[in-house]
């Protein structure tokens, strides 16, 4: 999997006349949530990559989607020549949609980013009526036909809603695209060491999201709760427990005693909670509490950065605090405990919440011992409405400095959510001499105690690895991200039955045939932002089953060949949606395709041109979306989990599930 040149593939990537869609007034705006269809043309990796732009906007602004349920506009993503958006809501009407195209080569999360941000009204960054004096255009280096691609426009024609010119922005082109020579670009920048860094392709700027949130008067992020970094003295109204021993303290960085947000880099900040773990009785405790929180999902991911005292038994501990059911938060249950390792150094760490109602987290410090030296320390905690990652891998002590290309270090191995046990290799310089200048990234199958009960080959699973941007504020993190997804092609299946695995003794496992990025990332965008810190590189992973979104455009509602008669399942009631000859004589007679609907699992019915359609979207927990698919993939979880206990439930799994394929006429 080689991470491809995408400079050709933004050639125009605005569709259509530019005239035509000049100036987003407030009827070209989107109203929220946008509808989208993932038609069924786009590479699976595609749709997993859309979907995970679509939370990157959750997080970072007020912008939401939601799947197509019948409405005048929407986008249709779907899989034409190269990378290309419209620009605003045409609001056209028109049963297809409107397209953003996400063709081969452009299922990056960025690049479905920076085709969301046409489609929500936005040029590139190059078209502004100043950017001359910021750029500077090589019109001679340009190929024959290409030259409207460098086009710019007066202040009536596109607004900069009043910011700076941003060669950071993800708007921008690169400084070879559309040019004749390979070795002469076609934009140079006015400051020259912005020139390695205009066309980035890792995530919006801070101004970008400066431009997104105004124009669409975004207050708040829809999927963050909470964050602090323990800069400001209210420390963000966290609370101090009055009955426990101590208090967590807001403190100063110094030499020996670095915060996290700022490494101790700047004089008088730098700040991080301290709980001081000398000189006290064993199990002496302090508690830092939130304020009460009011999620939105039912899960959630509190990331957080720790370092422990020099003595091994201090711990610190996780907790909630729920409504006891007359309206008082105070309920407590205990979710995560981390035991000091006595390295002094910063850790992360990701653990999952599950709350659906009012609820506060807080941290609990722990005294091991009477003898305990050092502090219990924190600082960047982000709570946000997503997914933890599967696997969080931080490489410390990470350097460049002596290691020849080819030379690997290889992470322990994870566990994914339905069971898969992987791991991941990182060549600080590349594969060979032809790639020492970037970061190569490989991913691969291990032995796992759970493999007995799992689907193999690992079929349409998406391996998504992201090297962290560690910017203490989750909405200005820049992390560079790539996803594949497993195919018959690949190295995908059990490590014990390919001649390809390895034993390695430190897992004691078999580690299979590795794939990935030999061009992860460059050295040069490793040296920016927030990559390294105390020369720590953290990297996560996660190989998600893609399997339900296989089959995402609507399609007619099922006839009936495609409709399992309830009659087929011994003492089956009628469900919702089944469609029997009456329900289709009443149909017939209404008029209407979609009365009553026709439609399985509570599946949406959509009259497109007198034909019903039906509608059934992806999981709820990540993707704001229909509730019925998520419960049926959830329980299609527990039924693999319980198999592995008996044999004769396999038989009777196998049975219920190839029955419920039958009834299912479509959908994720």
């Amino acid at each position: 999997c080689v991470s491809a040149d995408l400079d050709h593939l933004f050639q125009g990537d605005i569709a259509g006349d530019p005239r035509r869609n000049a100036i987003l007034n407030d009827t070209m705006r989107w109203t929220f949530p946008i509808p989208y269809i993932l038609t069924d043309s786009l590479d699976l990796n595609a749709k997993g990559v859309i979907l995970q732009a679509m939370e990157a906007y959750r997080l970072k602004s007020c912008v939401d989607f939601k799947p197509y349920e019948g409405e005048a506009s929407y986008l249709s993503f779907t899989k034409l020549s190269g990378c290309w958006s419209f620009v605003g809501d045409l609001k056209e009407g028109h049963a297809q949609g409107q397209n953003v195209s996400i063709g081969a080569g452009c299922d990056t999360r960025a690049v479905v980013e920076h085709e969301l941000l046409h489609a929500l009204g936005f040029y590139h960054e190059q078209s502004r009526a100043d950017r001359d004096n910021y750029v500077h255009i090589a019109w001679d280096q340009i190929l024959e036909g290409k030259e409207h691609n460098f086009n710019k426009y007066e202040d009536d024609f596109i607004t900069d809603l009043n910011t700076a010119y941003d060669y950071e922005s993800i708007m921008h082109y690169r400084p070879f695209s559309f040019n004749k020579d390979p070795l002469v670009p076609t934009i140079t920048t006015a400051i020259p060491a912005f020139n390695a860094l205009i066309g980035q392709r890792l995530d919006f700027s801070a101004t970008d999201l400066t431009r997104l949130n105004r124009m669409y008067d975004c207050a708040q992020s829809l999927t963050l709760l909470d964050q602090c970094s323990f800069e400001l003295i209210n420390i963000c109204g966290m609370i101090q427990n009055q009955k426990d021993h101590a208090d967590w303290i807001q403190t100063l960085s110094t030499p020996g005693q670095p915060d996290h947000t700022l490494l101790g880099r700047c004089r008088d900040a730098g700040y991080f909670m301290g709980f001081d773990v000398a000189g006290g009785p064993a199990g002496a405790s302090a508690l830092l509490e939130s304020r009460v929180l009011h999620p939105r999902r039912d899960q959630q991911c509190l990331h957080f950065f720790y370092r422990t005292g020099l003595t091994p038994g201090d711990r610190l501990v996780v907790w909630v605090r729920t409504d006891d059911g007359t309206g008082a938060v105070r309920r407590v249950r205990k979710i995560h405990t981390i035991t000091g390792e006595g390295t002094g150094r910063w850790h992360l760490a990701h653990v999952t919440l599950r709350q659906t109602e009012k609820f506060r987290y807080f941290f609990q410090g722990v005294q091991g011992s009477a003898s305990s030296t050092g502090a219990i320390s924190l600082d960047d905690i982000t709570l946000s409405e997503t997914v933890c990652p599967s696997a969080v891998w931080q490489v410390s002590n990470f350097s460049l400095v002596g290691v020849a290309p080819g030379t690997a270090l290889t992470s322990r191995c994870y566990s994914s959510p339905e069971g898969y046990s992987f791991g991941l290799r990182l060549y600080p310089r590349g594969f060979d001499p032809s790639y020492r200048d970037h970061l190569a990234l490989t991913v691969h199958l291990c032995s796992g105690p759970d493999d007995a009960v799992m689907e193999w080959p690992a079929l349409h699973r998406q391996v998504t690895v992201t090297v962290l941007d560690q910017d203490a504020d989750a909405t200005r993190t820049m992390s560079s991200s790539r996803s594949f997804t497993t195919d018959a092609a690949g190295p995908w299946e059990r490590p014990t039955a390919t001649s390809s695995a390895t034993w390695d003794p430190s897992c004691s496992c078999y580690r299979g045939k590795d794939f990935g990025w030999p061009t992860f990332m460059s050295h040069d965008q490793l040296g920016r932002r927030s990559f390294l810190k105390n020369d720590d590189l953290i990297i996560t992973a996660d190989f998600n089953d893609l399997t339900h979104l296989l089959r995402t455009e609507e399609r007619p509602a099922a006839h009936t060949d495609d409709v399992t008669d309830p009659g087929d399942i011994t003492g089956a009631e009628p469900a919702r949606g089944q469609d029997g000859g009456r329900a289709r004589e009443r149909r017939a007679a209404s008029g209407d395709p979609c009365s009553p609907n026709p439609c399985l699992h509570q599946g949406v019915c959509v009259n497109t041109h007198g034909a019903a359609s039906c509608r059934c979207a992806s999981g709820r927990a990540t993707f704001y979306t229909g509730e019925t698919c998520h419960m049926m993939r959830y329980h299609g979880d527990v039924l693999g989990a319980v198999i592995g206990g008996v044999a004769g439930i396999v038989v009777m799994t196998t049975s219920i599930l190839a029955v419920l394929r039958r009834r299912r006429p479509g959908g994720h």
